[in-house]
């Protein structure tokens, strides 16, 4: 890997969809820490955020839809007002964000929280 940034910033916005995943991780609270004994995982629609940096800061939500294409996520009550008055959802990077509830429905997310190292 180069140590050349304008490489990096290649990498990171050529990058195919499967390493866009791995970059849309969010750290995760202190309590899920604990109990997955991970610090992190990519964010997904259900899963319920924090917001901590941005106008937005302090907001809780679930997320509604990712964008790794972007690398942006929309969350439930994040929206602004469009000079015509429609409410438009306002995008937040996933490193602004922390995940307080994780949506377990996936047999795959189970495993992946549930394996060590």
């Amino acid at each position: 890997m180069s140590k050349q940034p304008r490489k990096q910033r290649k990498s990171f916005y050529r990058a195919p969809l499967h390493q866009r995943h791995k970059y849309m991780g969010v750290t995760l609270s202190p309590e899920l820490r604990e109990e997955h004994d991970r610090r992190a995982l990519p964010v997904r629609k259900g899963d319920t955020v924090k917001i901590l940096r941005g106008d937005f800061k302090g907001h809780e939500g679930k997320v509604e839809n990712v964008d790794p294409k972007n690398y942006q996520l929309f969350i439930d009550g994040v929206s602004v007002q469009k000079p015509d008055g429609n409410q438009v959802y306002h995008p937040v990077h996933p490193s602004n964000t922390m995940i307080l509830e994780l949506n377990l429905d996936d047999e795959k997310r189970n495993k992946i929280t549930e394996r060590k190292g």
